[in-house]
């Protein structure tokens, strides 16, 4: 059996006492040997932690004691290294960052559709259908015929809501709209915009591209090509199977076997997407960290600066931020 279960979990639910919560939930998970990072917010809870399975569900136990996170659902994974070096639990203006004030999931989410409904409403030609990921994501794979926003992170998505074309009304009427993310995070928020802008019939996929990936037999599915996950898998394709992409632990992009290949690509340093964007100081210091892990693991240490899987690729390098954790799949 792995030695450590990861749980990751979100719930959008009115929370005014998110700063006050704080430093029990980060006494219990430190008191359990649980790693991770815990967002708390107004809005609500989203996470990922891992450690020791007896920790983990007296962590979920401690939150579900909490009216108000009793249903709290959780995904597991299970792994045979630890996926994170520290405990945070921080205070967030939103626990999913879109910018737009007055957009409650709580109260105005559009409407869920189960992984089993998905392609007859994905097929219907009068459905707009949109991807609310970032670029880098939808890059390794969608649903046949959904729109790329091509945004950079998920605050660019009520911007490019408020120009694109395919949103416009036609007669007078706002068209039908499917929106669809890794986890649902986002679409609870991307739903909940677009509902806040008078659109009336507006869905989102239940458990994301991940339960439908799990659940959706490939014969059946829709879905095309590789899912980006936020851990050490970097992709996954019908039943959750690990994908072939590597990540890039300077831009934190997926790379392509081609990419892994190529003469620009540097493990802990740098990849053909990144290359020209970092100055030789910025790749030196990303070496000796690099340098540094590499030794600790031949030593069988942990060593705090190791190069993990984070929430978002960044445009540019920032060797201090190597290594840094990761939350819960969005």
């Amino acid at each position: 059996m792995p030695a450590y279960l990861t749980a990751a979990f979100y719930k959008f639910v009115n929370l005014p006492d998110a700063e006050q919560l704080r430093p029990t939930v980060l006494a219990v998970c430190e008191q359990h040997a649980v790693k991770g990072l815990i967002l708390l917010a107004t809005e609500g809870i989203n996470s990922t932690i891992a450690g020791p399975a007896e920790g983990v569900r007296a962590v979920l136990a401690h939150l579900r004691q909490d009216p108000r996170l009793a249903d709290l659902q959780h995904k597991e994974a299970w792994s045979q290294r630890a996926p994170f070096y520290r405990m945070k639990v921080r205070i967030k203006k939103e626990i999913v960052t879109l910018g737009v004030r007055g957009v409650s999931p709580t109260h105005m989410a559009g409407t869920y559709v189960k992984p089993q409904d998905w392609n007859a409403l994905i097929s219907d030609p009068a459905v707009v259908l949109v991807d609310t990921r970032n670029g880098y994501e939808v890059g390794l794979g969608s649903f046949a015929g959904a729109i790329d926003p091509h945004i950079a992170r998920f605050a660019d998505l009520p911007q490019w809501v408020a120009n694109a074309a395919a949103l416009q009304p036609t007669g007078g009427r706002k068209p039908k709209v499917a929106m669809f993310c890794t986890g649902g995070i986002r679409c609870e928020k991307s739903t909940a915009l677009l509902r806040a802008q008078g659109f009336d019939e507006v869905y989102h996929l239940e458990g994301g591209i991940l339960k439908y990936l799990e659940t959706v037999p490939p014969e059946q599915s829709l879905w095309q090509g590789e899912c980006f996950v936020f851990d050490e898998r970097v992709s996954v394709g019908h039943g959750l199977q690990t994908g072939p992409h590597g990540l890039c632990r300077a831009c934190r992009q997926p790379l392509t076997a081609a990419d892994q290949a190529s003469s620009q690509f540097e493990a802990g340093v740098s990849c053909p997407k990144c290359a020209d964007h970092t100055s030789e100081a910025q790749k030196n210091s990303a070496r000796e960290r690099q340098r540094q892990w590499e030794l600790a693991k031949s030593r069988q240490q942990v060593h705090i600066g190791a190069p993990s899987v984070p929430r978002h690729p960044l445009a540019a390098v920032d060797p201090a931020q190597l290594g840094s954790a990761a939350s819960g799949a969005a």
